[in-house]
């Protein structure tokens, strides 16, 4: 298999797909916020929570449901901002996943990446960067 990438290319587009897969594991778990409700440990994230309050009207009260799961709706994330964290966040990993599965391709394909494309797909990388870890910095 012929590459399109010198040395330095064929590092970066390991250490993109890495970062890449990092930044997606950290979006899915539930892990951003620990805490404790009702004398139950609970966590959640932009997309998904651990041990959540919901209301049982039969029995007129609050209970705990100890699993872990996605929001039922996206209406159902806490807050605005939530959302929008949700969004710019899940942008950010998909460009970060687009960039190093293309960069990776370029590992194996010969003439797949040129000078002006792994500029393009580093500004793709940077923006993708930014929405993801500047998400809650005031980008």
């Amino acid at each position: 298999m012929a590459s399109s990438l010198t040395c330095a290319g064929i590092v970066w587009a390991f250490l993109s797909f890495l970062c890449a897969a990092a930044s997606c594991v950290g979006f899915f778990m539930p892990y951003w916020l620990l805490g404790s409700q009702l004398e139950k440990s609970v966590s959640f994230g932009t997309f998904r929570r651990c041990s959540y309050p919901v209301r049982d009207e039969s029995r007129q009260m609050t209970v705990m449901v100890e699993q872990c799961g996605r929001y039922a709706s996206f209406q159902a994330i806490p807050s605005a901002e939530w959302r929008i964290c949700t969004v710019v966040t899940g942008l950010g990993c998909g460009l970060l996943l687009l960039v190093a599965l293309t960069a990776l391709m370029g590992c194996c394909v010969s003439d797949l990446i040129s000078r002006t494309v792994g500029r393009v797909a580093g500004g793709i990388q940077f923006l993708g960067g930014k929405c993801s870890c500047g998400t809650g910095m005031g980008m």
